[in-house]
C-alpha cells in the first residue's frame, strides 16, 4: 500500500467514564469508516479512554489491552461501523500487576472483532511541574516497530517523543509511521506562528510551536511520517488545545487540527515519499554504518567511563613543533585585518518568559476553558459578582462570550460606604454585555454582625463585607443552578491581597493565571469600558483604599518582580539585575508570608490513606 489514510481525532474524553468514552470512540470510529475514501487508521490521543490528570483513580480507570479490544469491536459495530480499519488508543492499562500509561494499535474488522498487534508503554514519565506520573504508573521498557496491513509502524506517548532517541530506534527498527499520542496541556500565553497550512486562524500557545518543533525534527532526522493526536478540553484548568498535525519524511507539514476543539483531522500520505526524502537526506543510512561505533559510545557513557580515550586527544607529531604567540608567522604568510568585533549592548543572561500576551489567543483559550468546566460540571449558566473593577469585568465579559449573555447573572453587593462609581461602572458591563443583573445591599448583614463587634478593626470589617458577599453569590448561585466564578488576578493570590474562603471561593477561576498588568491588557483587547480600565485599583473595603497604596508599590513593578521569583531567581540575582532592593523586598516578603492562604486546610495526618494525601482524586474527576 502506497498511499495511506490516517484520520487524527481529537477528542474530548469524560472524565473516569470508561464505558461512555469507549462508546463515543466506536461513534467516531464508524464516523471515520463512513468517510470516501475511508481512513486506514484513526488515532487518538494520551489516556483518551479517561482523561489524563486522574491521579489516584488510575486504578479505578486501568484495564487490559484484550479487554478494552473487545469492548471496542462491539462498541465500533454497535455504531454500524462494518469496515476494517485499525485504531490507536490512549489508555491506563493493567498489565502484570503493574499500572502503566499505555498505547495500544488495535484492528478492528467488519464483524466487530479486534485484534491486539501492540502495545506500547511509556518509557519516559514526567514528574516535574504539573505531572507526577510516575507517583501513579510504572514506566515501560523498550521501543519497537511492528507490521501491519499497510506498512510498518511504532507507537510513543507523549514525553518519549521529547527524548530524540525514542524516534531514533522506531526509525532503525524500520517504522514508516510513528504515531505519537500525548496529552499535553496548554502553556505560553505569548503565543506563536500558526505555521503554514492548512491552519490559518492565528498564534497557537507556545507549547503547540514547541511540539510542532519536536515532531519536525522527528520526521526530518530520520525520514518518517509522524502523526500527533493531542487532547482537546479542559481537566481541573489544564487546558488541551489539540492542533493534532502529520508531518511529512521532509518535515514538512501535511495536516494540522484546530485549537481547542474536537475534529477529526484526514491526510493522505504517500509512503514512496520516504524513499524520495531518505535519498535526499540519508542521514537514518548514515547512522546505520555508525551504529557500532556509536554503540560502543552509549555503553561507555551508560557505564560511568569518561576519560577522553587515545583517539580524543591525539599528540602533536615529535617533529612539529606548537606554534606559539611568539612564534614567527610561515614564510610569506601575510597578517590580515582585525576581525570585527559585534557587541550585543547587554549583558546576556536567561530570562524569565515576558509579561505581555497574545490578547487574541488568551481569549479563546479562556473562552474554551469556561465552556468544558461548564458542560463537564453539568452547569449552563454562572453568577458573577460585579464589583465595578477591571478583574470582575473580564470575568463577565469571558463568561457571556462562552455561555451568552442570557445564562451570567451579574450581582452587585454594594455595602454602604462603598463608592458610588463601583455600582455605576459596574452598570456599565451590564449594559454592554446585556446580561442579566442582580443588585443587594450587604449593609444590613454587614451591620447586623458588627453590632456585636463595635470594637473591629477596618481590617476585620473588610474581611467580613468579603465573606457576606461570598454568602449571598453562592446562595444566588444555588438559587438559578449555576456556578459562582472567582475574579481574583494572580497578582493578587500571589500577594495575598485577598480574604481567605471569600474572594477566592468560587470553584472555577478563568482569570487567575493573569498579572493584574495582564489583565489590564486584556480588558482593553475585550472591550471593557475605558472608565473601569483606567481607574486605580482598589478593594473598596475603605474610603480613598486602593491596592497599589496598600502594597507600597505599583504593580507594574510587582508583577515584574513576581514573574522572575516564580521562574527560580533569588532576590539577589534581581538586585543585580537592576531591581531596587527594597521593591524586591515588599514582594518577596508578601508572597512567602501568604502560602498559606493559596491551600486548602492543613489536616493532622493520622492514617495510610489521608485525604490529598494518599487518598488523591482530581476536582473534575
Amino acid at each position: 500500500m502506497s498511499v495511506l489514510r490516517l484520520a487524527l481525532a481529537q477528542f474530548r474524553p469524560k472524565k473516569g467514564d470508561i464505558a461512555g468514552n469507549i462508546a463515543r470512540i466506536g461513534e467516531i470510529l464508524a464516523q471515520a469508516a463512513a468517510l470516501d475514501p475511508a481512513p486506514e487508521v484513526v488515532q487518538f490521543a494520551e489516556t483518551v479512554l479517561s482523561g489524563y490528570f486522574v491521579e489516584g483513580a488510575v486504578r479505578e480507570t486501568a484495564t487490559t489491552a484484550p479487554t478494552l479490544a473487545t469492548a471496542l469491536g462491539g462498541a465500533y459495530f454497535a455504531a454500524g461501523g462494518r469496515r476494517a480499519i485499525d485504531t490507536v488508543i490512549g489508555f491506563y492499562e493493567e498489565h502484570e500487576g503493574t499500572l502503566h500509561n499505555s498505547s495500544v494499535y488495535i484492528a478492528l474488522d467488519p464483524s466487530g472483532a479486534a485484534q491486539v498487534l501492540h502495545v506500547h508503554r511509556k518509557n519516559f514519565l514526567p514528574t516535574y511541574g504539573m505531572f507526577d506520573e510516575e507517583r501513579f504508573v510504572g514506566r515501560g521498557f523498550g521501543i519497537k516497530a511492528f507490521d501491519t496491513r499497510w506498512g510498518r509502524t511504532a507507537l510513543l506517548v507523549c514525553e518519549d517523543a521529547w527524548h530524540s532517541l525514542s524516534g531514533t530506534i522506531a526509525a532503525l527498527d524500520g517504522a514508516q509511521v510513528v504515531f505519537v499520542s500525548a496529552a499535553a496541556p496548554a502553556r505560553g500565553m505569548q503565543g506563536v506562528a500558526a505555521g503554514t497550512e492548512p491552519r490559518s486562524e492565528g498564534a497557537a500557545p507556545a507549547s503547540v510551536g514547541r511540539w510542532e518543533r519536536l515532531i519536525r525534527d522527528i520526521a526530518e532526522e530520520h525520514g518518517v511520517f509522524v502523526a500527533l493526536a493531542n487532547l482537546v478540553g479542559s481537566e481541573g484548568g489544564k487546558v488541551f488545545p489539540g492542533a493534532s498535525l502529520v508531518m511529512g519524511p521532509q518535515g514538512d507539514l501535511r495536516a494540522r487540527g484546530p485549537l481547542w476543539e474536537e475534529a477529526l483531522v484526514t491526510a493522505d500520505v504517500d509512503l514512496v515519499d520516504i524513499t524520495r526524502a531518505r535519498a535526499d537526506s540519508p542521514m537514518l543510512s548514515d547512522l546505520r554504518v555508525a551504529l557500532p561505533t556509536m554503540r560502543a559510545e552509549l555503553e561507555r557513557v551508560a557505564g560511568g567511563a569518561m576519560a577522553p580515550t587515545k583517539s580524543d586527544s591525539p599528540a602533536a607529531p615529535a617533529q612539529q613543533p606548537a606554534l606559539t604567540a611568539a612564534s614567527p608567522s610561515p614564510a610569506g604568510a601575510k597578517a590580515g585585518p582585525p576581525i570585527a568585533v559585534v557587541r550585543t549592548g547587554h549583558t546576556s543572561h536567561g530570562e524569565p518568559p515576558p509579561l505581555n500576551i497574545d490578547a487574541a489567543l488568551v481569549e479563546g483559550w479562556l473562552v474554551a476553558f469556561l465552556r468544558d468546566e461548564f458542560k463537564r460540571r453539568g452547569f449552563t449558566d454562572a453568577v458573577v459578582g460585579l464589583s465595578g473593577g477591571v478583574d470582575s469585568a473580564v470575568t463577565a465579559t469571558l463568561a457571556a462570550r462562552a455561555l451568552g449573555p442570557e445564562h451570567v447573572t451579574a450581582v452587585r453587593l454594594p455595602y454602604r460606604t462603598s463608592s458610588p462609581d463601583s455600582l455605576a461602572h459596574a452598570k456599565l458591563v451590564v449594559n454592554a454585555l446585556g446580561i442579566r443583573e442582580r443588585t443587594l445591599d450587604i449593609s444590613a448583614a454587614v451591620d447586623g454582625y458588627l453590632a456585636a463587634e463595635p470594637d473591629a478593626s477596618p481590617a476585620r470589617r473588610g474581611n467580613v463585607m468579603a465573606r457576606v458577599r461570598m454568602i449571598a453569590l453562592f446562595d444566588l448561585a444555588a438559587k438559578h443552578h449555576a456556578l459562582p466564578l472567582g475574579t481574583g488576578n494572580k497578582s493578587e493570590r500571589l500577594l495575598g491581597y485577598f480574604t481567605w474562603h471569600a474572594d477566592d471561593s468560587p470553584p472555577v477561576n478563568p482569570v487567575g493565571d493573569l498579572f493584574k498588568t495582564q489583565i489590564w491588557e486584556f480588558a482593553r483587547h475585550l472591550g471593557v469600558p475605558k472608565e473601569i480600565v483606567d481607574k486605580p485599583a482598589s478593594a473598596d473595603l475603605i474610603e480613598g483604599q486602593t491596592d497599589e497604596g496598600d502594597f507600597g508599590i505599583s504593580y507594574a513593578k510587582a508583577d515584574q518582580i513576581l514573574n522572575w521569583l516564580l521562574h527560580g531567581y533569588a532576590t539577589h540575582e534581581l538586585v543585580a539585575r537592576g531591581f531596587a532592593a527594597a521593591d524586591v523586598e515588599i514582594v518577596r516578603k508578601r508572597l512567602d508570608g501568604t502560602h498559606w492562604k493559596r491551600k486548602l486546610a492543613t489536616v493532622a495526618l493520622l492514617s495510610a490513606a489521608a485525604i490529598g494525601e494518599s487518598y488523591l482524586r482530581p476536582v473534575d474527576y
